[in-house]
C-alpha cells in the first residue's frame, strides 16, 4: 500500500505562472474491507511563482492575453525550476494536478495543456482541479504541513480574492456548499480599482494596505451595501463608486503632503470598511453554520483565504470575530494566500485519493462554481454559471 505520494501542482489561471512539488505522507485504514489513505503531513519540497506584475501595471488590471502569452513562454520554465529545486526528476512524481478551470481561458488552455503533455510523455496520472478548491482547501495544506492535526471536514471558510468571494462549506475534497458571496465585484477587483484612482499602481491590495498603515480611519463616509441585510451576500461596487466620487472631488491638491495624507486615509478606509463588511457577514455565516453542525462538530472552525487573506488588518478582524463567536481561526501563511501551485498539488492529491481522477474535469472551463447546486449569485450565460 503507498504511504507517500510526491505531486506537481501547476497553477496558471490568471496572472501568475505557478508550480509546486508537495510530498504527502499517508495513513491508511480499513472500513467494511475497504482500504482508504488519508494524508498525515505534507512538505512542500518547492513553490515557484513567475509573476506577470510588470506586464499589466501599466493597464491598472490584468489584460488576458498579454497572460497568455507569458503563461506559454514560462510553463516549462516554471516546472524544470521547481522540479530542480525539490531535487527530483520528473519520473518521480507519482501525480500532476493542473488548475482546470474557473480563469483566464487563455492561461487555462497553457497550463492544462502543458500538463497533458506531461502526464502522456511520463506515464503519470493527471487530475484537474477548481482554482476555488485549491484556495478552500488550502487551510488543510497549511496544518498538514505544520505538523498540526488534520483540519477536519466540515468547516466554514471566506474564499476572497481578486476574482472570487464567497463563504464556503467546505464537507470533503470535493463538496461545497456555498451560503452566500458578492453579487457584483470582488474585494480584490475594488482594491485594485482603488489603487488604479490613486494612482498607485497593481497589484492593489498590498499597496492599500501598506498606505492604510500610515492612514487614520472615519474621515470618510464610505458606504456598506446590503450590511444590514441578513444575508450573506455582499455588494462591493457602490463601495468602489463611493470611493470614486471622493477621489474626484478632491482631485487638486495643495500639496504632495496632503496628498499622501488624503491616499493614507482614504487606504484606511475603504479597508476598514471591507473589513466591517467581512466581519458583519461572517458573524451570519457562523450562526448558520453553527446551527447546522454543532451537534456534529468537537470544535467550530472558520478559515479565511485567497489572495485578499494576505492582508494583516482584515486577517486580525476576522480572526476576533471568530473568538466571539467561539470558533476556532485558521488562516494560510501568505505564500499560499496568493495563487500557488502547491495548493493545486494538494488539493489534487486530496480529491484523487477521494475518487481518483474523472476525466471531464480537465475540461477547460472559464467558469466553474464550486456548489453547482445553488442558484448562482451573478447570473450565467453560455460559459455557465459564473459564481
Amino acid at each position: 500500500m503507498q504511504k507517500a505520494m510526491t505531486i506537481l501542482g501547476i497553477e496558471s489561471s490568471c496572472d501568475d505562472t505557478a508550480a509546486s512539488v508537495v510530498h504527502l505522507s499517508l495513513e491508511t485504514k480499513t472500513k467494511d474491507w475497504k482500504i482508504s489513505s488519508r494524508i498525515s503531513s505534507a512538505k512542500i519540497l518547492s513553490s515557484e511563482i513567475f509573476s506577470q506584475n510588470s506586464l499589466h501595471e501599466n493597464y491598472g488590471g490584468v489584460v488576458p492575453e498579454i497572460a497568455a502569452r507569458a503563461h506559454a513562454e514560462n510553463l516549462d520554465i516554471c516546472v524544470s525550476l521547481s522540479l530542480k529545486n525539490a531535487e527530483l526528476n520528473a519520473s518521480e512524481i507519482d501525480l500532476i494536478s493542473v488548475t482546470s478551470g474557473p480563469g483566464l481561458i487563455g492561461g487555462l488552455i497553457s497550463g492544462t495543456m502543458f500538463a497533458k503533455g506531461l502526464s502522456k510523455s511520463l506515464g503519470k496520472p493527471i487530475i484537474g482541479v477548481n482554482h476555488l478548491a485549491g484556495h478552500a482547501l488550502s487551510p488543510r495544506l497549511s496544518e498538514f504541513s505544520l505538523g498540526n492535526p488534520a483540519l477536519e471536514f466540515p468547516y466554514l471558510v471566506l474564499l476572497a480574492s481578486g476574482g472570487h468571494c464567497q463563504f464556503l462549506e467546505v464537507m470533503s475534497p470535493s463538496k461545497f456548499r456555498r451560503l452566500g458571496g458578492t453579487i457584483d465585484d470582488s474585494p480584490g477587483e475594488a482594491f485594485d480599482k482603488l489603487a488604479k484612482l490613486l494612482g498607485l499602481g497593481y497589484p492593489g491590495g498590498p499597496l492599500i494596505e501598506n498606505c492604510a498603515k500610515k492612514g487614520k480611519i472615519n474621515r470618510f463616509n464610505l458606504p456598506k451595501p446590503l450590511f444590514k441585510a441578513l444575508t450573506c451576500n455582499m455588494s462591493f461596487s457602490g463601495l468602489k463608486a463611493a470611493a470614486a466620487r471622493e477621489i474626484e472631488k478632491n482631485f487638486q491638491y495643495s500639496s504632495e503632503e496632503k496628498k499622501a495624507v488624503f491616499i493614507n486615509d482614504m487606504s484606511a478606509d475603504f479597508q476598514k470598511t471591507i473589513s466591517d463588511i467581512f466581519a458583519e457577514k461572517s458573524k451570519i455565516a457562523m450562526t448558520s453554520f453553527r446551527e447546522k453542525y454543532y451537534k456534529n462538530l468537537t470544535g467550530l472552525k472558520f478559515c479565511v483565504c485567497g489572495g485578499v487573506a494576505a492582508n494583516q488588518s482584515i486577517r486580525q478582524c476576522l480572526e476576533n470575530t471568530s473568538k466571539k463567536l467561539g470558533f476556532e481561526f485558521f488562516a494560510p501563511p501568505i505564500e499560499l494566500c496568493t495563487d500557488n501551485g502547491a495548493m493545486i498539488a494538494s488539493a489534487g492529491a486530496e480529491i484523487f485519493l477521494e475518487r481518483g481522477c474523472i476525466e471531464r474535469e480537465l475540461e477547460i472551463r472559464s467558469r466553474w462554481p464550486l456548489d453547482t447546486e445553488s442558484a448562482p449569485l451573478i447570473g450565467s450565460g453560455k460559459r455557465g454559471a459564473k459564481s
